[in-house]
C-alpha cells in the first residue's frame, strides 16, 4: 500500500511552474500597465478625460472577461491533449475559439461604434464624461477583434507550455502604447494633440500590432503545433459540442465576476470621495497582487491539466495535495507582506486627502486577510478543480456565494450604515467562506477528468 504524500519530491513539478509562471505573470503586469498609463497620462487633461475613459474601459473590461473565459476554456482543453500527445485536435479547438470569439467580438465593436452613448448612459448621466467617453469607445471599439484573435492564441501557446512569447508581445504593446500614448494624446512630432482619442487611437495601432505579430509567431515560428492559417477557418468536426459543454460554465463565470465587479463599484461608490479614493487605492493593489497569483494559477493548471491528459492520476493527487500547502504558503506570506508594508504603498499617493490614507489603511488591513483565503480557494477551485475538467461546479458554486451573500450582505451593511471596512469585508467574504468548500472538495479527488475524446 503507497504512502500518501502531501509533498511532492518531484523537482520538475515546482520548476514547470515556475517557468511558466513567471512569463504569464510578467504578461499580466504589463496589461495591467498599459491600462495604467492610459490613465495616468489623460490623468492631466482633467476629470472628463478620466471618467471618459473610465467609461469605455467598462465595455473593454466586459470582453475581456469573455476572452478570459474562452481562453481559459481552450486551456482546459488543449493542455490535457498536449500531455495526450495530440496536436491535431489542439489546432481544431485553437480554430473553433478564435471564431467564436472573433464572432463575438464583431458582434461588441459594431454595436459599441453604432450605439456608444448609449451603452455608457448604463454607467453615467454626466454629459462631460458621457461626450469623452463616446469619443474614446467609437474608436477603441475597432481594437476589439484584433486583442480577441491575439488573447485566444496567447493562451494556446500557453497550453502547449509556450508561454513566453505572451510576455514578449505584451512589452512590445506596453512601449508601443505608452510611446504613442505620448505622441498622440499630448500632440508632438508635428501631430496635433487628440486628447482621449489619441489615447484610443494608440491603444487601436498596439493592438493590430500585437495581433500581427501573434499571428506571425504561430503560424510561421511555432514548431509545436505547426498550425496552418486555413485551420482557422477548418471544420471543428465535432469540437463545438466538446468545447461548449466544458467551455460555457468557465465563461458564464467570468462573465458572473464581471458583474460582481461591476456592482462592487456602485455600492462603494455611493460613499464619500474619501472612501471611494481609498477603495480605489486597495483595489489598485489587490490588482497587482492578483498579477503575481494569476502567473501561479496559471502554471498550475497547465501542469495538471497535461498530467491528467497522459494518464497519469496519482500524480495529480500528489500534486494537488502540494499546491494546497505552497499557495496557503503564499497567502500567508501575502498577507504579512500587505499588512507590514501598507503604510510604504500608501506613500506612493501623497496627494490624497488624510481622511483616504485612513480609510485604506483599514481595508488593507482586510484586505490582508482575505488575501490568504483567496490565495488557497483560488488554488483549489480556480486552478485545479477547472484543469481537472469540473468547471460546471466551479461556475455554480461562484455565482451562488456572489448573489446569496457577497453583494446581499455589502448592500445590507452599507444601508444600515456600517462602518466602511466591515462593508468591504463583506464584499471578501466570499473568499474565506469558498476555504471550506474548497478543501472538501478538492481532496475527494471527483473533479479529476479526462476530457479528451
Amino acid at each position: 500500500m503507497c504512502q500518501m504524500k502531501w509533498v511532492t519530491k518531484d523537482r520538475s513539478f515546482y520548476k514547470t511552474i515556475l517557468s511558466l509562471a513567471l512569463p504569464i505573470s510578467l504578461q499580466n503586469l504589463v496589461t495591467f500597465l498599459v491600462t495604467f498609463a492610459d490613465n495616468v497620462m489623460v490623468g492631466t487633461l482633467g476629470d472628463n478625460a478620466v471618467s471618459g475613459i473610465y467609461l469605455g474601459g467598462q465595455i473593454q473590461f466586459l470582453l475581456q472577461q469573455l476572452v478570459t473565459g474562452m481562453g481559459s476554456a481552450l486551456l482546459i482543453l488543449t493542455a490535457q491533449y498536449w500531455g495526450k500527445k495530440e496536436p491535431a485536435a489542439i489546432r481544431r479547438l485553437v480554430g473553433l475559439a478564435v471564431r467564436l470569439g472573433g464572432s463575438a467580438a464583431l458582434f461588441l465593436s459594431l454595436f459599441s461604434g453604432l450605439f456608444p452613448r448609449q451603452l455608457l448612459r448604463l454607467f453615467t448621466n454626466e454629459e462631460g464624461a458621457l461626450s469623452e467617453g463616446t469619443a474614446y469607445l467609437r474608436i477603441l471599439c475597432i481594437s476589439f477583434l484584433f486583442f480577441t484573435v491575439s488573447q485566444i492564441l496567447v493562451y494556446a501557446m500557453r497550453s502547449v507550455e509556450a508561454a513566453r512569447i505572451g510576455a514578449y508581445v505584451s512589452g512590445v504593446t506596453l512601449i508601443l502604447n505608452v510611446s504613442l500614448n505620448w505622441v498622440l494624446i499630448f500632440g508632438k512630432c508635428g501631430i496635433p494633440a487628440l486628447g482621449v482619442r489619441g489615447a484610443a487611437l494608440a491603444t487601436l495601432i498596439a493592438r493590430m500590432v500585437e495581433c500581427m505579430i501573434m499571428l506571425f509567431y504561430v503560424f510561421k515560428k511555432d514548431r509545436r503545433l505547426n498550425m496552418r492559417l486555413r485551420e482557422l477557418f477548418a471544420p471543428a468536426q465535432g469540437m463545438l459540442r466538446h468545447y461548449l459543454r466544458y467551455g460555457l460554465p468557465v465563461i458564464a463565470g467570468d462573465l458572473v465576476w464581471a458583474v460582481n465587479i461591476l456592482c462592487q463599484g456602485a455600492i462603494l461608490g455611493h460613499y464619500t470621495a474619501d472612501v471611494i479614493a481609498a477603495a480605489s487605492i486597495t483595489n489598485t493593489l489587490n490588482n497587482l497582487i492578483y498579477v503575481w497569483l494569476n502567473g501561479l494559477w496559471g502554471g498550475v493548471s497547465i501542469v495538471v491539466g497535461k498530467t491528467i491528459g497522459a494518464g497519469r492520476l496519482e500524480t495529480v493527487k500528489e500534486y494537488a495535495r502540494t499546491c494546497q500547502l505552497l499557495f496557503l504558503g503564499v497567502g500567508l506570506l501575502s498577507g504579512g507582506l500587505i499588512f507590514g508594508f501598507k503604510g510604504l504603498f500608501l506613500s506612493l499617493y501623497q496627494g490624497v486627502s488624510p481622511g483616504a490614507r485612513a480609510v485604506a489603511k483599514q481595508l488593507m488591513s482586510v484586505l490582508s486577510v482575505t488575501i490568504i483565503g483567496t490565495c488557497y480557494e483560488a488554488c483549489c477551485l480556480g486552478a485545479l478543480v477547472k484543469a481537472g475538467g469540473d468547471t460546471a461546479f466551479v461556475f455554480k458554486n461562484d455565482s451562488l456565494f456572489v448573489f446569496l451573500v457577497v453583494l446581499p450582505s455589502a448592500v445590507i451593511a452599507s444601508r444600515f450604515g456600517c462602518p466602511v471596512w466591515f462593508v468591504f469585508l463583506c464584499l471578501k467574504s466570499d473568499q474565506l467562506l469558498k476555504c471550506m468548500v474548497a478543501a472538501v472538495k478538492v481532496n475527494r479527488f471527483g473533479w479529476i477528468r479526462q476530457l479528451t475524446q
